[in-house]
């Protein structure tokens, strides 16, 4: 979907990255909706492809529902925190890396919420192969969406604490009573 949107922004003299975030304005709101869909150019859609394919497929492992909820709520949440606290001044800001940090965040601390020796080993595994990509939460290169890296974590944090909370609760729940 990712390369079929940047091939129509391409060819449409209309410049499609305009529907990003626009921090702390009204009109850039609804940009939340489209940012990640949107990239600035093919090199940066190139950069964000591999992480977005491989967390997008170990999110997806546990299931299509709780890939879905988890990326609603890494899209949703991740896009506020960036028009609350974006660049302002007129930037917009669009791009899957806010995905492609929620859902890492996500699969290197659910283990811990589901308390899962398995999914554990997993994100010590994703943490020695992708742990430096962390480092792009903070302030770095200018023109660079830190914002979009931070909040899409912290939001992929809270997917996992909410999954990891209604697991618990459903676990805890006596079975019903199948008797007559």
């Amino acid at each position: 979907m990712l390369y079929l949107v940047e091939v129509i922004d391409a060819i449409l003299p209309a410049d499609l990255d305009h529907a990003g975030i626009e921090s702390r304005t009204l009109s850039g709101l609804d940009g939340i909706l489209w940012a990640p869909a949107l990239h600035a150019g093919w090199d940066h859609l190139f950069s964000n492809t591999i992480p977005v394919m491989v967390f997008a497929f170990l999110a997806m492992a546990s299931g299509i529902g709780r890939w879905a909820i988890v990326t609603a709520v890494i899209w949703v949440l991740g896009g506020l925190g960036v028009w609350l606290v974006g660049p302002g001044d007129g930037a917009v800001t669009v791009g899957a890396s806010g995905l492609a940090f929620g859902w890492l965040a996500y699969l290197l601390v659910r283990g811990v919420f589901n308390r899962s020796l398995g999914q554990i080993a997993i994100a010590a595994v994703l943490l020695v192969i992708w742990g430096g990509m962390l480092w792009g939460v903070l302030p770095g290169d200018p023109g660079i969406s830190w914002q979009g890296h931070l909040f899409g974590a912290l939001a992929g944090v809270l997917a996992a604490w909410l999954i990891g909370r209604g697991d618990r609760a459903r676990a805890r729940k006596p079975a019903g009573n199948l008797g007559v």
